[in-house]
Parts: C-alpha cells; sequence; structure tokens
C-alpha cells in the first residue's frame, strides 16, 4: 500500500510528522520541536532567526528558515542563501555523527559562498570567510 505525502490545506506537501530537533522525522503521535514557519522573512530577520535556531542547537531548522528564503530571494541571491542552508546541513550531519556528510556539505557550501563573494553580491554584514572556517572547524574538532 502506498502512502501518499502529508499535505496542506492546499495541497502541497508538508511534513506532519513530529521531527526532533535535529530533524530526524519521529512516529506519528509523538511529541517533536516546534516546527518553524514557512513565511519567507527579510535577509535580517532570516539571519537572526536562523541564529537563535543555532544557538538553541537546531542546525537543521536553521537550515529550513534558510531555504525558505532562498526560494523568496532575488535570484542574484540564491547563492548566498543556498550555501548559508547547506553550512546548517553539514552542522547537522555532524550534529547526527556522519563525518563525511559534514565535511562534503561544508566544502560544498564554501565553495558555492567563496563564489558568491567574488561576485560582489550583498551578504548582509556576514563575514563568510569566518563563517565558512567556523563551520569547518566545528566538523573538524569531531
Amino acid at each position: 500500500m502506498v502512502v501518499d505525502r502529508d499535505r496542506n490545506e492546499q495541497g502541497r506537501a508538508q511534513q506532519a510528522r513530529p521531527r526532533d530537533a535535529l530533524g530526524r522525522p519521529l512516529p506519528y503521535g509523538e511529541v517533536g520541536v516546534e516546527p518553524i514557519s514557512e513565511e519567507p522573512l527579510p535577509p535580517e530577520e532570516t539571519l537572526a532567526y536562523a541564529r537563535e535556531l543555532l544557538d538553541a542547537g537546531r542546525p537543521f531548522a536553521a537550515h529550513e528558515a534558510l531555504e525558505v528564503r532562498w526560494k523568496s530571494c532575488p535570484e542574484e541571491e540564491r547563492e548566498l542563501w543556498q550555501g548559508l542552508a547547506q553550512l546548517c546541513v553539514g552542522l547537522t550531519h555532524h550534529e547526527r555523527g556522519n563525518a563525511v556528510g559534514a565535511s562534503r556539505l561544508i566544502e560544498r557550501a564554501a565553495r558555492r559562498l567563496v563564489a558568491y563573494e567574488e561576485g560582489a553580491g550583498p551578504t548582509y554584514g556576514l563575514d563568510l570567510g569566518e563563517l565558512i572556517a567556523c563551520a569547518r572547524d566545528r566538523v573538524q574538532d569531531a
């Protein structure tokens, strides 16, 4: 028997299954972390929200917040938001104990963010090199 994906009122796929702090699905009926809003926020608010989620030990949720932004941002900023989201996915893999996946995602994000920075697009006050170094340090300290 094939089960259709969970859907919202508009028919869009939306995960109704609860998740733990690292984004892993839990059985239906269990209590998980509060899902994040899928409403796009302005860039500075997105960054502040993602930082709050990271500080709370929720890198997967931070990735989701950044993903909402990348899906709604101007085309010329897409690499920035995708790269930031990939850094968070790398940190998620690290927290889940997947060292290889963590390293690969951090390096993929680094390439994307370095290329974006060379294009002189807005970084909203972020030091992309420092963010990449910080993520690399966290993953290598495993």
